[in-house]
């Protein structure tokens, strides 16, 4: 292989490449072990001592045996982040109940397409206007 060093290069950069994918996959695992709410603290203790003192076991053995809930865990959390990422949106935004413009918008809206088709007069439209400006 000392005849080759674009190889030896390729092959320490596939072995870095692994040491770290393997690093993140241990450190997804603990995570995911402390965030789940469906394990006692003894299942939790037994868990990570089992990641920690196997690590190649431990880690498969917790991929096969919860791996289909830790995806779930990881979806109901993004879910939780973008609801309270909205919340904080409409909040900072003033569209919950202490500001009522879009309302005031979506009531001017109405009352232009009622104008427009003819259904109410340009002077009933004014009053309306006035009296939802007001």
């Amino acid at each position: 292989m000392d005849n080759y060093p674009a190889l030896n290069l390729f092959w320490t950069m596939l072995w870095l490449f692994l040491w770290i994918l393997w690093f993140f996959l241990l450190f997804k695992v603990i995570t995911d072990i402390f965030r789940s709410h469906d394990l006692s603290g003894w299942g939790k203790a037994g868990w990570t001592a089992l990641v920690i003192l196997l690590p190649y076991i431990g880690v498969l053995a917790y991929l096969i045996a919860r791996g289909n809930s830790m995806g779930s865990r990881d979806r109901a959390l993004a879910a939780q982040a973008e609801g309270e990422f909205q919340d904080y949106i409409r909040k900072a935004a003033g569209t919950e109940q202490q500001n009522a413009g879009p309302r005031h918008v979506d009531e001017l809206a109405r009352l232009a397409d009622l104008k427009n088709s003819g259904a109410i007069s340009e002077d009933e439209f004014r009053a309306a206007k006035a009296k939802l400006l007001a």
